[in-house]
Formats: structure tokens, C-alpha cells, sequence
């Protein structure tokens, strides 16, 4: 298994992005038993000391209903018990860390790539938009939004290398040239419809890829108060909340009536060639690139917003690779598991790696024990910080 594995600290991390794709000419099997396959590990925290992560125990009140201005999604917030105000629900979003994980599989070629952006912006939480807690000091201080992306590739690997590595920077171009005078929310939808129009536009020139090679785009941009999705594809993100699985995309594939009649009424066919496919060729109805596929095969993701909460375990993006062969339930029941078991251990052992990343293999070994024969890529978000033991 030819692997990668990289772990930074919290003032490398700052300013550093950290973007994946996989290369490697000679692949070796995992095992007896598998095909030949290529990995990259890669994990990082964002709020360590010599390796410790801090810990703070605060209580907090929160509003998980999301709305279009800071003010509307803010009133009916309370101070506790009457005397002090509700406290920002990711005050410590410094303090979150990821893993993730690239598997080959049976493939002939590893088309997934992967982007992780820590602090790709610095904006205080009511410029962001969404904060649940106005009143509270730290609504006012900079703090880190982060970005996560999964971008499958199909007919070649240069749309999904291409997002990973410069969809992020557009993201922010897009953000910071918006404006909030139609809701906080209004312009983050503007802006990544923006963003993956530009990166979609980019592939108009052939030659930087054939017509036919494109890529589904996944991104989550994750601030103190929200969780941003867009999606363009069949990736797909699940949230963790306790011990429920709440998908925050919809996959763009050809059971969708709407899709169906979006590509229809525009004079699209859908044609089954082993499954549902647009024009026989492409079994999702949404991605960036596909030019040959134009216009039915558009490039606009579907944002959603969430409200973070105190219950907010973690967060898993994968490729198809992975939802093929395991419901989100079954995901998040292994992933919560895992990261329970792993956060007792912060602190008592000597291991570089934080939890997440741990859950990250895991996911991806059921996946092929599910017989999985696709690209499979994850990443896993831990969005609490370990208590230490001692």
C-alpha cells in the first residue's frame, strides 16, 4: 500500500492548505486478497500543543433553525439562566481535527482527489453569517472557517485534481466580492454557484481535459456557528448528531424526478445502459466539466445550511465508493463508535494521529470488506475536542 501520512500543528496550520491526489505507477495490493490499490492518509489538527489538545467545558444555548440574517437567526437566543449570554456553539473551532483517507480499489487508475483548507479564511462569526450567540465576545474575534472537499473524477482525473487544488481559492474570491444585503446566507449560495461556474468554465478549453472528463464537487465550509454544503454529484455528506445520521446533500443521480424532468424538458434523453444514464453516458445528472454533455449535464451545486450543535459529533464526506455499499447509518454508527474508543486514548498514548483518522481507515476497510469496487475517499471532521487523560 503506498501511503502518506502527515500531521501539523497549530501554527503551521493557520495559513498552510493541504490538497491530495493520488499518483503512483507502481501499486501494490493491500493484501492477498485485494487488487492492486494506492492510499494517502493525511490528518491534521488545528489547535495542538507538544500534542496535547486543550479542553474547555462551557454550557451553551443554541438556535438550530437557519435563516437568510444574523439578526433573525439570532433573536430568541437567552442569556443562561437569566445571567450571561449564549456562548458561540464552535468557540473552539480552532480545536477541530480531520483524517482522511484514498483508496484505489479494483480500479485500473485513482480518479478521487481530496482538499483540506484549514483556515482558508479568518472572518469573525457574524461576518460569516448565522451565529447563534451575538452577544458573546467571541462572535466578534477572528476565527478560522474551514474547507473540505471530495471530487470524484470520471473519463480522467483532471477536473478532480484541477478542484482540489484551486476550487478553494475561488470560493474566497467569490465570498469576499458578495455583499449581505440579501442575507448572510444568500451570499455564500451566490458565491459557490459562482465558484464552481468559474471552475466548470475552465474546461471549456479541451485542452486541459477531453469534453467528455468531469468530476462531482463536494464542499464543506465549516465556521464557528454553520455548516455550509454544496454539492455537484453523487458525493454525498452525513452529519453525526449523537447517534443520528442526517445527510446534508442530496445526490444528483436519475431517480430524482426533478432532475429527470430538468434534462427532459431541455431535450436531454435518459437512457438505461445498465443503469440510468444521460444519453447513455453519465449516471448523474450534475458535475463540473462534462462538456460533451452540455446542457443537461449542469455544473450548479445545491447549498444547505446548519446550524451547529452541541450534540454535532462529526462529519463524513465520501465518494461513491463508499455510499454504494454502506447506508448512512451504518457509516455513522461505525464512525461514532470508533471516535469514542479513540478519544479515551488522547493523551494516555503516543500516538501522532488523532481520532478521525482512525475512523477514516476503518470507513474505507468496510467498504472494500463490502466489496466495493470503485475509488473510495473520505474525510472525517471531528467536531469535538478529547477530554485529556492523564
Amino acid at each position: 500500500m503506498a501511503s502518506v501520512s502527515t500531521v501539523m500543528n497549530e501554527h503551521t496550520l493557520q495559513k498552510d492548505t493541504i490538497t491530495t491526489t493520488v499518483e503512483d505507477s507502481n501499486p501494490k495490493p493491500m493484501n492477498s486478497n485485494k487488487a492492486s490499490s494506492t492510499t494517502t492518509i493525511v490528518l491534521i489538527s488545528t489547535d495542538s500543543t507538544n500534542g496535547v489538545v486543550e479542553t474547555e467545558n462551557t454550557s451553551s444555548a443554541v438556535v438550530t433553525a437557519a435563516s437568510d440574517s444574523c439578526d433573525t437567526n439570532c433573536k430568541g437566543i437567552v442569556g443562561l439562566e437569566g445571567k450571561r449570554a449564549a456562548k458561540c456553539i464552535g468557540r473552539n473551532n480552532k480545536g477541530v481535527s480531520w483524517g482522511f483517507c484514498l483508496e484505489q480499489g479494483r480500479r485500473s487508475t485513482m480518479e478521487d482527489a481530496t482538499a483540506v483548507h484549514p483556515a482558508f479564511m479568518e472572518v469573525c462569526c457574524k461576518d460569516v453569517g448565522g451565529c447563534t450567540a451575538p452577544e458573546y465576545k467571541y462572535s466578534l474575534e477572528k476565527s478560522p472557517v474551514h474547507f473540505f472537499g471530495i471530487f470524484d473524477g470520471h473519463g480522467g482525473d483532471q477536473v478532480s485534481n484541477y478542484c482540489a487544488s484551486e476550487l478553494c481559492e475561488i470560493v474566497a474570491e467569490e465570498w469576499k466580492r458578495g455583499n449581505t444585503l440579501d442575507g448572510w446566507s444568500k451570499r455564500w449560495e451566490v458565491a459557490l454557484c459562482k465558484a464552481f461556474e468559474r471552475a466548470d468554465n475552465t474546461f471549456k478549453d479541451e485542452v486541459l481535459a477531453p469534453k467528455y472528463v468531469g468530476s462531482t464537487a463536494l464542499v464543506l465550509i465549516i465556521s464557528a456557528c454553520q455548516i455550509i454544503a454544496a454539492n455537484c454529484g453523487d458525493s454525498r455528506a452525513v452529519l453525526c448528531r449523537g447517534a443520528r445520521a442526517i445527510p446534508l446533500t442530496v445526490d444528483h443521480k436519475l431517480d430524482r424526478a426533478d432532475e429527470i424532468e430538468r434534462i427532459t424538458s431541455s431535450g436531454g434523453r435518459i437512457l438505461n445502459w445498465g443503469c440510468l444514464r444521460v444519453e447513455g453516458v453519465l449516471s448523474m445528472s450534475r458535475a463540473i466539466g462534462d462538456h460533451d454533455l452540455k446542457p443537461w449535464v449542469i455544473s450548479v451545486p445545491e447549498v444547505t445550511f446548519t446550524t451547529r450543535t452541541e450534540e454535532d459529533e462529526c462529519l463524513i464526506l465520501a465518494s461513491d465508493g463508499l455510499w454504494d455499499v454502506l447506508s448512512n447509518e451504518e457509516v455513522v454508527k461505525l464512525a461514532r463508535k470508533e471516535l469514542r474508543q479513540r478519544r479515551r486514548l488522547v493523551g494516555v498514548n503516543d500516538s501522532a494521529f488523532p481520532p478521525a483518522w482512525y475512523v477514516s481507515q476503518q470507513v474505507v476497510k468496510q467498504a472494500l470488506d463490502a466489496c466495493s469496487y470503485d475509488n473510495v475517499s473520505i474525510i472525517v471532521v471531528d467536531l469535538k475536542i478529547p477530554r485529556i487523560r492523564h
